[in-house]
């Protein structure tokens, strides 16, 4: 998702970053190096070497620093973000599964019914336009139990 604009408000102590969703902040604590009263935002901007997906500050102090878009999405909580986030992980722990059994990726494809094409699709980190399901067939094949749990967040916050 690309930023289309961000500014630092001082005030409210976080970065306010626009995207196609909206505008959502970001706060100074969560951001490294940390602005504070005694050393504030000098300058922000869209980073275009972070391919409009990040921002990067600097201080008056003269430290940097950048924050991706996912990091601002994950801090709001946006249910797309986080589903993309769990489609991420099972697809990196697919992939050294995958690595470590010892199976061909042709060999995958045919218990899968698939192509090869299809397979290296589900394989890609960056991809996530493939469905649960298919990841969950892979790491079945792969010899691997998914368990989901649900939970009430606000029973972990107490914990």
């Amino acid at each position: 998702m690309k930023i289309r604009a961000v500014r630092a408000n001082n005030h409210r102590r976080a970065f306010e970053v626009r995207t196609r969703r909206g505008e959502l902040p970001f706060p100074y604590a969560a951001a490294e190096p940390r602005p504070s009263a005694g050393d504030r935002v000098a300058e922000v901007h869209v980073d275009p070497e972070l391919g409009r997906e990040g921002f990067t500050y600097r201080l008056e102090s003269g430290a940097e620093g950048s924050v991706h878009v996912d990091s601002v999405l994950e801090y709001n909580e946006d249910p797309n973000a986080l589903a993309d986030l769990l489609l991420h992980r099972l697809t990196v722990e697919a992939v050294e599964r995958l690595e470590r059994s010892g199976f061909s990726r042709r060999e995958i494809a045919r218990r899968l019914g698939t192509s090869a094409t299809q397979l290296y699709r589900l394989l890609d980190p960056t991809n996530y336009r493939k469905s649960f399901h298919q990841l969950l067939a892979l790491l079945h094949v792969l010899g691997c139990e998914v368990e989901l749990r649900v939970r009430d967040r606000r029973n972990l916050e107490s914990a």
